[in-house]
């Protein structure tokens, strides 16, 4: 089971949680008022630090295939992942960023809001090289981010008929992982907002308690 972690915010938070365990480690390079959104100098300097620990996810909810070459160039992650609102890009733009970008793969996010989600999945099973199936939330602008679950049997039939590699996200946490897993059977599982804990003066940084439970309860769940 692979564990995907968002998001990091310094170099070191990054190490440890690499030191943890986890496999996929996201940074949010934004300038959107994204949660935990860092420059893209912060975002390279995090994925130079876990070079050979962790595979580097970046995420973007751009519309403009120039703006998302610019942060990738200068990110320079392993993964790509666009989580812009849906019908952002379409699969044959999404083949067409793939051609550009060949250096990182690319990780699409579906919001799974209903059964339409299951052939909006299957459409980009010649575009990315993975999909995340994750909950929208209205405050966010992209699919993701809402701290909620969404009907994990509608996530299941999507792993069931997907020939891509599929991380579950929305909403998981220590407490839930272990069913979610059971439910879906998915390749990965995806967690931000309960792994995080809060600051005083606002922000989070990643909890590492609850993210050794995290990848703990995912792994003894297999």
């Amino acid at each position: 089971m692979k564990i995907q972690i968002y998001t990091m915010q310094t170099p070191d938070e990054a190490c440890v949680l690499a030191a943890l365990g986890v496999d996929h480690l996201g940074v949010t390079p934004s300038d959107r008022g994204l949660p935990g959104e860092i420059d893209f100098t912060t975002a390279r300097a995090i994925c130079a630090a876990v070079i050979g620990r962790a595979v580097t996810v970046a995420l973007s909810v751009e519309r403009d295939p120039d703006l998302i070459a610019a942060m990738v160039d200068a990110v320079q992650p392993d993964v790509l992942h666009l989580c812009g609102l849906t019908g952002t890009f379409s699969p044959e733009q999404v083949r067409a960023l793939r051609v550009r970008l060949p250096q990182v793969k690319i990780m699409q996010a579906i919001s799974v809001a209903g059964p339409e989600a299951i052939p909006a999945a299957l459409s980009y099973q010649d575009a990315a090289d993975f999909l995340i199936l994750d909950t929208q939330a209205a405050h966010i602008a992209g699919i993701g981010a809402s701290g909620q679950t969404h009907d994990w049997t509608i996530s299941r039939e999507i792993v069931r008929q997907s020939r891509l590699p599929v991380i579950l996200a929305g909403g998981l946490s220590p407490e839930n992982v272990a069913d979610a897993i059971r439910a879906v059977r998915p390749w990965g599982v995806d967690s931000l907002t309960h792994t995080n804990r809060l600051l005083p003066g606002g922000g989070f940084r990643k909890d590492q308690d609850r993210v050794r439970q995290f990848v703990e309860t995912a792994r003894g769940a297999e």
